[in-house]
């Protein structure tokens, strides 16, 4: 692209050079320019330019009312009285500069006398680096070169090719640019050993140079093409453990080298073969997997050069029987005093486990006292439950499978994750490590610390009311660790409940906390929905706030109540955040006075603003003796919460109701 743009500029610049002097100078009738030495001069060189008026084309007879201008392109550089001009002119910059001899009369314009194009450039630098070519046993001769500088002038390149027999091949080039010719001969296999020396000469009027002489054989530039029709056949259709790669090359081709990879990769496995004859076996192709491949070839052993790689194949390899064994693990839940509600989750398997597309999954319980199968089922999903008695022994197996088999199963026995208190880990902590990422630590257990095989840490989001539908995440880890990075399904802004478990060979023990990566105040109070008096004492009822609006772990709700239209500060009660907790009884309340109630959330992170406000008048005596409340809430006077605009005598007010 580089090279046409050139060929477009120079071309313009002689057709503008061209149509100036056509124009302007009107083929010199009224007088001449001469140049000396030359019009065509080396870099660096000066030169001298004449104007001469023809006989009688000057203003008058009187040479002293001709006046002779000199410009280059537009600018004036010289003039001089009388019928001729002479001007030495250095410095001209590489390329065309236009010179052009103007007359000036009096009170007329001036008038073109004649002109001259002087090129200044440069003799051509000996061309490098020739080499050649033939692309394929049936393609020709091409050669390419470097031409070195440019010479800013016409400069012709002569290509010659001599072979055996005194055998010679020419080819001109005439492009100001030419650095690439094609003989359009074709090198024949008969003598691969003779010689052939290619030469490139540039000539140009400034001087001219050649290359080096390149010699080579047949064997040395001819490129094979690259092959073609490549397929992939596997042995048996049931497995990868062997397959042979197919394709068509030229004739004289006795070298070949391979490379394939999965598509998914960067790296290629590369692969040598000789007379090889268009088949290879392929011994370590991983099963259900695509993989990408190519084939370059290759004359000798030692001269020439590689084809270009062929058009890539893409094949994908067919299954095998799944290895490995899933990931399983599993919750329990009472339903009541004699069933139990069993939830079972495996992880998917790795691609390179699965080695194929998992159909389905076999699940089977089996009560093990009586050693008998009670149910087995087959699903498509990761997640499976069931109702079981509470009474007996019971384990699982689980096994995925795909077109060509099953995997291993993965046998577990249910048991009671947290009856073993002396196995609970303790001390456990939950910090956030990142906007997704929650680092769980914990101590081991003070006693049966031997017992423990391993640790599993299991993480869900915080769901208030049924949470059977929440995803259950889970991690496991060797005994000797006391830490996890928990990232899979984190995000901010969203309280998990984490349980470490520590099992055994036949129990478990287990600890929690909650925990989040991110945190800022809630975005809302809990809505108070109803208040009711129960002797001498309310009791306030709220909705849960909404789980997107909680915005991290709730630590404390707080609620607040003072006289309606009184200016004192209001008391409040803070009360330590339960998942099932909505409700709550406040002692101590004046009877027949009209309180108003309000509540608020907090997390590390701050205090919610206030939910909505209810008023209420308590009907019956105050319960004194019990102010107290079960959760050990006490009153609080608080001071500059509220601003007070203006004094008010407080007012008690006779309640108009008897209920919320």
């Amino acid at each position: 692209m580089a090279h046409t743009f050139r060929r477009c500029s120079l071309a313009l610049i002689f057709i503008t050079m061209w149509l100036l002097i056509k124009a302007k100078i009107d083929e010199c009738k009224r007088g001449d320019v001469t140049v000396k030495p030359s019009r065509v001069i080396l870099l660096g060189s000066t030169v001298n330019i004449s104007c001469s008026l023809k006989p009688r084309q000057g203003c008058s007879p009187y040479s002293r009312r001709n006046k002779l201008i000199l410009y280059k392109f537009d600018r004036r550089i010289n003039f001089h009285h009388g019928h001729s001009l002479n001007a030495q002119v250095t410095g001209l910059p590489l390329g065309t500069t236009l010179f052009v001899c103007k007359l000036a009369c009096i009170n007329s314009d001036e008038i073109p006398i004649c002109g001259a194009e002087i090129l200044v450039g440069v003799a051509p630098e000996q061309p490098q680096n020739l080499s050649c070519i033939q692309k394929g046993e049936q393609g020709t001769v091409t050669c390419t070169w470097e031409r070195g500088q440019d010479t800013h002038l016409y400069t012709e390149y002569t290509l010659q090719l001599s072979g055996p027999k005194n055998l010679t091949w020419q080819k001109q080039c005439k492009d100001h640019y030419c650095d690439y010719l094609d003989f359009g001969i074709n090198l024949t296999p008969e003598s691969p050993e003779s010689n052939f020396t290619a030469k490139v000469t540039a000539v140009n009027s400034l001087g001219s140079s050649s290359s080096f002489p390149s010699t080579f054989t047949f064997l040395d530039i001819v490129r094979p093409l690259p092959p073609w029709d490549i397929r992939i056949k596997f042995q048996k259709a049931s497995s990868v453990s062997r397959c042979t790669l197919y394709w068509r090359d030229e004739g004289l081709v006795l070298l070949n080298r391979l490379r394939y990879r999965p598509s998914n990769s960067r790296h290629w496995n590369m692969v040598n073969v000789t007379e090889a004859r268009g088949r290879h076996d392929l011994l370590d192709l991983k099963p259900f997997t695509e993989y990408e491949f190519q084939i370059s070839s290759k004359l000798h052993l030692y001269k020439g050069s590689w084809s270009d790689w062929s058009e890539t194949l893409r094949a994908q390899t067919p299954e095998e029987e799944p290895t490995g064994m899933l990931d399983v693990w599993y919750m329990k839940r009472h339903i009541d005093y004699s069933r139990q509600q069993i939830s079972l989750f495996w992880k998917n398997l790795s691609v390179s486990e699965a080695r194929g597309k998992i159909l389905h999954y076999q699940v089977t319980l089996q009560e093990l006292t009586g050693g008998k199968v009670m149910t087995q089922n087959i699903t498509g999903h990761t997640s499976w439950t069931t109702v079981i008695s509470r009474t007996g022994n019971w384990a699982v197996a689980v096994s995925a499978a795909n077109s060509k088999g099953s995997s291993l199963p993965t046998r577990i026995n249910i048991m009671n994750l947290c009856e073993a208190g002396l196995l609970a880990p303790h001390q456990v902590s939950a910090n956030s490590e990142s906007m997704d990422s929650i680092l769980v630590t914990w101590q081991p257990p003070r006693k049966d610390l031997s017992a423990v095989q391993e640790y599993v840490v299991e993480w869900r989001q915080l769901h208030p009311g049924d949470d059977t539908q929440i995803p259950l995440n889970w991690l496991r880890s060797p005994s000797y660790n006391v830490s996890a990075l928990i990232s899979e399904n984190i995000k901010p802004y969203t309280c998990y409940e984490i349980r470490v478990h520590a099992l055994s060979e036949d129990q478990g023990g287990c600890s929690s906390i909650l925990g989040n990566s991110k945190h800022k105040a809630p975005l809302s109070g809990p809505h108070i929905n109803a208040i009711t008096e129960e002797k001498g004492s309310i009791l306030i009822s709220w909705n849960s706030i909404p789980v997107q609006e909680q915005m991290g772990c709730l630590l404390h709700y707080r609620i607040y109540w003072k006289e309606r239209d009184s200016n004192s500060q209001p008391q409040l009660c803070e009360i330590p955040y339960r998942v099932s907790q909505n409700s709550h009884p406040i002692n101590g309340l004046q009877p027949r006075v009209t309180y108003v109630l309000w509540m608020t959330a907090l997390t590390a992170a701050g205090e919610s603003s206030q939910g909505n406000e209810r008023e209420f008048c308590l009907q019956g005596k105050a319960n004194w003796m019990a102010f107290v409340a079960p959760s050990i809430c006490i009153a609080i006077i608080m001071v500059g919460i509220f601003s007070t605009h203006y004094f008010q005598q407080k007012r008690r007010h006779s309640c108009p109701w008897t209920g919320s």
